[in-house]
């Protein structure tokens, strides 16, 4: 099967998230530095999730670089991917709308999760196509980044009823982690 629509829908799809984000943010009123202080937290919501959307792209992007081949599993796990990175722009503006507070960094902590999950069952789909995506498989093998990335995840969460801010803390490291592409998959086209 080949690979071009399934990359086409999928930049499409991660183009439509980014801009119905951007529409999410309203104009302030005013039109002094003071006037910016209410939109602020949205704003850096908004900034999170574009660099999150921004990093699932990069690694889709290189990961379908050296894909050889596609089956329907690989189409049903990229279209769960889109799902979960389709609910950012929910999550990104109550998260910033109610001001970092515990049940939408909680939510917004469970996205980011789910989205993580959805790319490692992804990764799996195309690493089990009958030795075909042996390159993808050699490059991952053991997924330390994906991992580590899924449990920092999961202890945000946590924290998001006791401490949202520290939370929001955890998720811009994980989106540090990821801010340089995995250069294994680079490697093996």
């Amino acid at each position: 099967m080949n690979k071009s629509r399934l990359e086409a829908f999928s930049d499409g799809v991660i183009a439509i998230i980014i801009t119905i984000m951007v529409l999410g943010m309203s104009i302030p009123e005013g039109a002094n530095w003071v006037s910016l202080k209410p939109v602020l937290p949205v704003f850096l919501t908004y900034v999170l999730s574009f660099i999150m959307v921004g990093i699932y792209w990069n690694n889709h992007h290189h990961l379908f670089q050296a894909v050889q081949k596609i089956n329907g599993k690989i189409l049903w796990a990229n279209l769960s991917l889109l799902f979960w990175l389709s609910l950012f722009p929910f999550a990104t503006g109550w998260m910033g709308n109610n001001h970092f507070q515990q049940v939408p960094v909680a939510l917004y902590g469970f996205i980011l999760f789910m989205a993580s999950l959805a790319y490692a069952v992804l990764v799996y789909f195309i690493t089990h196509e009958k030795n075909t995506n042996r390159k993808v498989a050699d490059a991952i093998r053991s997924d330390r980044k994906g991992k580590a990335s899924a449990a920092l995840y999961v202890l945000g969460i946590i924290l998001s009823f006791y401490y949202p801010i520290i939370s929001v803390g955890i998720y811009i490291i994980v989106g540090a982690i990821w801010f340089i592409p995995d250069r294994r998959i680079e490697k093996s086209y």
